[in-house]
């Protein structure tokens, strides 16, 4: 079974110098010689390295305290989170999972050999409590693939402690500046080595091209959203917090924009990606709205008066809510492992790599991203208006969701415009998120009297007593008329500021 844990260090380049005095720093009682460990790692990745593309690194250890296999996300600079699994001759399941949509068919090969050497020293404080370990690595890489060479070096990198404070890194930091040693050049051990066992020239990156065009501008924001359902496969994969709700947006974010800039981006070609996004979408909705509804149901029974609550409606509405995720959970991760999911991220890729451009795609990008953002936005307005004629009931609320889903819709292809329109398509996004926020607030009261009455259903049929849920059907419907009541003013503040877009 795999553990996971923050990794928070720095690393700095050595001249074989040692380290200085540590005690030195601030809160640093005694520095604690813990002796001279030998390393022995083989990193793992394709065979056009995409882990490393993605700064993430999977490797097999033995040697120290940690041996066994180590999967290693990036989270900002500095940071890491590393997931560990026990010593196996083979990648353990679990993780070979969390690296599937970056892999996908690619076979993982051994890369890279790291043997070190590292001499550790822990830093503790007045009460004999573990602050940071810092250690001195000599280096020896080998490529292990093709034609490529052989490394070595010497680095220094401090580690903070579980639940450490980070201001130490800084303090540590002004000391080894102090004593002459300068912050590594490479993120990491395997990104040296990558660079410096590469065969022939020493490799780099092309800056990007800044964008120009309107497909430039629209494609920047197609992969960025393709990234961002890679990137968070691994953190739906272990139930991270707003993963599956982040990634969801990201979907849907891909699919508005192939349908907004239809006449940038060729649609007989978009559009079928776009069902996908849209298949993607829903199989990661079944656990957001069961997440959704069971936040605002519990709040809602919370303020009923305990003389109203009749029958076991927490414990009811606890049993559904755990079913569904129990439900949903492993639903998801099927997809998540499905041939037509990965088939989608490979399908983004060749777009991405050859867009279906058409005529207004070499324009410049002012003009059609903001006809493709001004015709959203009449849309939406064609929805408000049509919904503000209808009665109160199913009707309206169809008409209201429809005018929720153009919002978002209206929304993401401004968050697109705004490196080329500016503030205009800021205000844009601005309102758009206001009146998503109050559509949204509509239909979350629709789905939460949908699933009062299927609750009411069983309870009753189970002999309890259904007058609770009946309170808060009452309570939700008074919530949504209140929206209804709010939203020709608050269209009417809208409609009056997009007039300059």
């Amino acid at each position: 079974m795999a553990d996971s844990k923050r990794e928070i260090e720095r690393k700095y380049e050595s001249a074989d110098a040692g380290l200085p005095d540590l005690t030195g720093v601030t809160g640093v009682a005694a520095v604690v010689d813990k002796g001279v460990a030998h390393l022995d790692a083989t990193y793992y990745d394709t065979g056009d390295e995409r882990l490393a593309a993605s700064s993430v690194t999977l490797r097999r250890r033995t040697g120290g305290s940690d041996a066994g296999w180590h999967l290693k996300f990036p989270v900002a600079p500095g940071v890491r989170d590393e997931i560990h699994a026990p010593l196996s001759d083979t990648l353990p399941d679990d993780l070979a999972a969390l690296v599937r949509s970056r892999v996908r068919d690619g076979e993982l090969l051994p890369l890279v050999r790291l043997r070190s050497d590292r001499d550790v020293r822990h830093l503790l404080d007045a009460d004999r409590r573990l602050l940071a370990e810092v250690s001195v690595d000599t280096v020896h890489a080998e490529r292990l693939t093709g034609r490529g060479g052989q490394a070595r070096w010497t680095e220094i990198e401090v580690e903070l402690a579980d639940g450490g404070d980070p201001a130490l890194l800084d303090k540590v930091e002004k000391l080894l500046r102090k004593a002459g040693v300068r912050p590594s050049a490479s993120s990491s051990k395997l990104a040296r080595a990558l660079e410096e066992t590469a065969p022939g020239k020493r490799r780099g990156t092309a800056p990007a091209r800044e964008p120009v065009t309107a497909a430039d501008h629209v494609l920047a924001y197609v992969r960025t959203q393709r990234d961002a359902i890679v990137e968070l496969d691994p953190a739906v994969r272990r139930d991270a917090e707003d993963s599956v709700h982040s990634m969801r947006v990201a979907t849907r974010r891909l699919r508005s924009t192939f349908t907004s800039f239809g006449k940038i981006l060729d649609r007989t070609v978009t559009d079928p990606v776009g069902d996908e996004l849209k298949w993607l979408a829903g199989e990661l909705g079944l656990d957001r709205d069961r997440e959704v509804l069971t936040d605002r149901l519990t709040a809602a029974l919370d303020e009923v008066p305990d003389g109203l609550v009749r029958g076991p409606v927490a414990q009811r509405l606890h049993s559904w809510s755990s079913a569904e995720h129990r439900g949903a959970r492993g639903h998801l991760l099927g997809v998540l492992d499905s041939r037509r999911y990965l088939t989608l991220l490979d399908t983004l890729d060749a777009l991405i790599a050859d867009p279906p451009l058409l005529k207004a795609a070499g324009k410049a990008p002012g003009k059609p991203i903001a006809k493709a953002v001004r015709k959203d936005f009449r849309k939406v307005s064609g929805l408000i208006r049509q919904a503000a004629d209808l009665e109160p009931g199913t009707d309206r609320d169809v008409a209201l969701h429809e005018a929720r889903k153009k919002t978002k819709r209206t929304r993401y292809a401004a968050e697109a415009a705004e490196p080329v329109l500016g503030k205009r398509a800021k205000t844009m996004v601005k309102s758009m998120k206001a009146l998503q926020k109050l559509l949204g607030e509509h239909q979350d009261s629709v789905m939460a009297r949908q699933a009062l009455r299927e609750l009411s259903a069983v309870a009753h049929a189970a002999g309890e007593s259904a007058f609770t849920y009946g309170l808060l059907h009452e309570r939700e419907e008074q919530r949504a008329l209140r929206v209804e009541a709010e939203l020709p003013g608050v269209w009417d503040g809208i409609k009056d500021g997009a007039t300059d877009l």
